[in-house]
């Protein structure tokens, strides 16, 4: 058994086709059939269910394949380990970000980038209950997320500043002049809005309904692009955080503040406590301390 194998078995979880996934690991197809048999051999195990096509992994195999990831993590956090040893930072920064936060990673991987040019990053979009998983499996390195019920046994976390609200709109549709708009003169608008359960949408809801108001929004997506899709076709205004960048995707969108608008609970960066721990985690917490209003 060797770690190609183990990338072989997660490219094809990833891209649930066989030749997919030997197009991505640089190899031929049969070249990745017969590597994966091997692996099965040597742990007299079957992982994948094979037809004329790729049928999915057997129940032992999701298992083998939840240790994979854990080993390939490893190896990987190792290299970066090796790496932050001789002051350098190599490898994957795996980061997963909370759904429309006031959190710029534009500017952390801009900054890390630039001090170190090998590094390569993953970012991914997930709720604060698939963060914290992924944290304590070691799947990501770093979490953008809310703090209102992180285990601070388990996890460590920087507080971020507070997250304000605005409403994103595109000029060619709406005006509204300088001053911060009210919850009331919000409830007339067509709004767009996060579905019902998202952390961002909650604190919306708790903004109306603490003032007796009851929004009926226009459109709800699980997506945030098709959302800043629908604010920049003239179809709804949103709800947005301040200070996210959101407003300099067109020169038509603006995001203007609203009257006593925060969230209900603050953002942190946030990485996980226990052994092994990411050196490029740690490295991120370092340069945030050190010029957190630089993030």
């Amino acid at each position: 058994m060797d770690i190609k194998q183990l990338k072989f078995l997660i490219a094809l979880d990833e891209t649930r086709h066989f030749g997919q996934a030997a197009a991505r690991c640089h190899i031929t197809q049969p070249t990745l059939s017969m590597r994966l048999r091997s692996l099965e051999e040597e742990l007299d195990l079957q992982l994948v269910n094979r037809g004329q096509r790729f049928e999915g992994f057997t129940a032992p195999g999701e298992r083998v394949l939840a240790w994979a990831r854990t080993v390939l993590a490893a190896y990987d956090g190792l290299q970066a380990e090796a790496a932050a040893c001789r002051g350098n930072l190599i490898g994957t920064l795996r980061l997963g970000v909370v759904p429309l936060s006031n959190f710029d990673p534009l500017h952390l991987m801009q900054r890390l980038h630039a001090e170190h040019p090998d590094l390569r990053f993953e970012l991914s979009s997930l709720s604060s209950e698939q963060i914290l998983e992924q944290l304590a499996s070691n799947r990501l390195d770093l979490g953008v997320s809310y703090l209102d019920r992180l285990d601070t046994e388990r996890f460590d976390a920087l507080p971020l500043s507070e997250t304000a609200m605005g409403l994103l709109y595109d000029q060619r549709f709406f005006q509204f002049g300088e001053q911060p708009l009210s919850w009331e003169a919000l409830i007339e608008l067509p709004l767009g809005m996060l579905t019902s359960g998202m952390h961002f949408r909650q604190s919306i809801d708790h903004n109306f309904h603490s003032r007796g108001l009851s929004p009926q929004p226009l459109l709800q997506t699980d997506a945030v692009h098709q959302l800043l899709q629908a604010v920049n076709g003239g179809l709804c205004c949103a709800i947005m955080p301040l200070n996210s960048g959101l407003e300099t995707l067109t020169d038509h969108l603006c995001l203007q503040p609203i009257e006593n608008a925060r969230t209900l609970a603050n953002l942190g960066l946030i990485m996980r406590r226990g052994a092994p721990r990411s050196a490029l985690a740690e490295a991120c917490f370092m340069l945030y301390q050190k010029s957190p209003a630089g993030l």
